[in-house]
C-alpha cells in the first residue's frame, strides 16, 4: 500500500532509509520539460536532503532553472519498500575543499577523501527541503 504525506515531515519508520547507504535516485526537470534522473550519494541533516554536484553537470543546470526536485530511495533489504520525497532546492553551498563529498565517500565507500575529483571540477552541496512524501512497504 502506498501512503502519501503532504506534511513534509519524513515518517519515523522511514528515517533509517535516509541514514542508510542506499542511493537516492534524483529527478530534475530539463530545459525542454523532460525528466532527468540519476543516482547520487546523499545525506540527511534532519531538515534537508543534501547531495554533491559539480557546476558543469546537467542536474545543476536544471536546478538553477527550476528548483523543483524529486528523489526516491529503495530499501536495499526490501525492494518493495521505498520512500519518495518531492521538494525544492533551499540553498546551494560551495564545497571548494571537497569536505562534503569526502564525507559522502567515507559513508559510501569507506575512504577519507573523495577519490574521483577531476581538476577544474567546482563542487557544490545542494540542500533540498522536502515538501511531499510518498512511501510504500512497512
Amino acid at each position: 500500500m502506498t501512503t502519501q504525506n503532504h506534511d513534509p515531515k519524513i515518517p519515523e519508520n522511514y528515517l533509517a532509509l535516509l541514514e542508510s547507504t542506499a542511493l537516492a535516485h534524483v529527478a530534475t526537470i530539463g530545459l525542454g520539460g523532460e525528466p532527468q534522473n540519476d543516482p547520487v550519494w546523499f545525506d540527511w541533516d534532519g531538515e534537508h536532503v543534501k547531495f554533491s554536484q559539480t557546476k558543469a553537470r546537467q542536474k545543476f543546470r536544471n536546478l538553477n532553472r527550476n528548483p523543483r526536485i524529486a528523489f526516491s530511495i529503495v530499501d536495499p533489504e526490501n525492494p518493495y519498500r521505498y520512500l519518495e520525497v518531492r521538494g525544492e532546492v533551499a540553498r546551494v553551498e560551495e564545497d571548494p575543499d571537497l569536505n562534503f563529498i569526502s564525507a559522502m565517500a567515507k559513508k559510501y565507500i569507506g575512504v577519507n577523501r573523495y577519490p574521483y575529483h577531476q581538476p577544474g571540477d567546482e563542487r557544490v552541496v545542494i540542500f533540498v527541503k522536502p515538501r511531499h512524501t510518498s512511501q510504500m512497504g512497512a
